[in-house]
């Protein structure tokens, strides 16, 4: 399953790399956030392997869940983001990536995370840990993973990385409490993995985000060692779809 899910991730990703390379337009969805016609496109790719390959599986997926195509969940489902860090994409800074995730019962089970411009894939299972490989948009799959896992934060204070579009003021009275010793603005899911890396040792976020979001990269840094927790320590669990599939506060961290 893992496999399948990297294979895909690189197949959309490929394509996402097609059009980021042309001059490309977006337009904003009802919930006024911006999409491309790599969103969409790499989302059907991602939809259409995992229905051939886990028929049984439902898949939940941002650009379907804007379509208001919602399936009924199970114990076990997928979760998709075709292209997180869309306005990252829009801006061409590199930074957004491809995300699948694997959910069973409530509970991060597998993810894999794909930043073609900067040609890294990440995966994680539970139990069998997290690794990273250059791939190059387009390359053959490696033979060979480089293992990751997260890092003793520094007694000089914490490397903090805070989301260069969402930033807000309940991060910042958060921080107030924490040793800083350096604040890092990024995009996108790789936050998740540069903790998980052992590049940085915090991630808190109290604006809003959807579990499509976090689950891969939350997958990738649980695998590695580290957490994810509501800002008030609670488990941070999948299929809130009775919120809509949109979650609360978290910290992830080291």
């Amino acid at each position: 399953m893992l496999q399948t899910m990297i294979e895909l991730a690189q197949s959309a990703g490929n394509l996402i790399m097609d059009i980021y390379a042309t001059d490309f337009a977006s337009h904003a969805k009802t919930d006024a956030s911006p999409v491309t016609e790599a969103d969409e496109r790499a989302e059907a790719i991602i939809l259409k392997g995992l229905t051939q390959h886990f028929p049984d599986i439902p898949v939940i997926a941002e650009e379907a869940v804007a379509a208001g195509r919602i399936p009924e969940i199970a114990s076990q489902f997928f979760l998709v983001d075709p292209l997180d860090g869309t306005k990252e994409f829009i801006s061409r800074n590199g930074e957004f990536t491809v995300n699948i995730a694997l959910i069973q019962n409530g509970a991060v089970s597998a993810g894999v995370v794909y930043a073609p411009a900067i040609a890294w894939l990440y995966w994680g299972e539970i139990g069998q840990g997290s690794a990273k490989a250059r791939i190059s948009p387009g390359q053959p799959l490696p033979r060979t993973w480089q293992k990751i896992a997260v890092r003793h934060c520094p007694a000089t204070g914490a490397t903090v990385l805070a989301s260069r579009s969402h930033r807000d003021a309940a991060t910042d009275a958060y921080l107030s409490t924490v040793k800083v010793a350096e604040l890092i603005g990024a995009g996108s899911s790789l936050k998740f993995c540069t903790i998980a890396e052992g590049k940085a040792d915090l991630y808190p976020r109290f604006g809003r985000t959807m579990e499509w979001d976090t689950a891969a990269g939350h997958a990738v840094l649980a695998a590695a060692g580290g957490t994810v927790k509501g800002s008030d320590g609670a488990p941070f669990l999948y299929g809130k779809k009775h919120r809509g599939f949109d979650n609360p506060a978290f910290i992830a961290s080291a």
